[in-house]
């Protein structure tokens, strides 16, 4: 039996980070990103609905994600999100910064 995801509250900072990141695999739909992520952590990383779809509409609004109607594998209508290249760029920047952060926590945490 797999151990259940937890909630994690660093999530937030990371979650449009993470979902360009799952777009720039492939193109999903919601629920697709949501398992992405959660697999994909080894079921670290839990985003709830209240978190994905405001994050959804906020990349579209931004230019980094295009989302089209389309149908699931499960013969389901669903909203398929694909990265532009505006959100590649955006993507690099946050990742160049994900970088910076860790690496700053590792120096402190590290310090005596």
């Amino acid at each position: 039996m797999g151990r259940k995801a937890q909630k994690n509250d660093s999530l937030p900072g990371s979650l449009d980070m993470l979902i360009l990141w799952t777009l720039s695999l492939r193109d999903l739909h919601g629920y697709g990103i949501v398992q992405f992520i959660q697999q994909a952590s080894d079921n670290e990383l839990l985003v709830e609905e209240g978190s994905l779809y405001p994050a959804l509409q906020r990349l579209e609004l931004n230019g980094w994600i295009d989302g089209v109607w389309g149908v699931t594998s499960n013969n389901r209508r669903a909203r398929i999100y694909q990265i532009t290249a505006a959100g590649r760029k955006q993507l690099a920047v946050e990742t160049r910064q994900y970088a910076k952060l860790t690496l700053a926590i590792a120096r402190v945490m590290g310090a005596e």
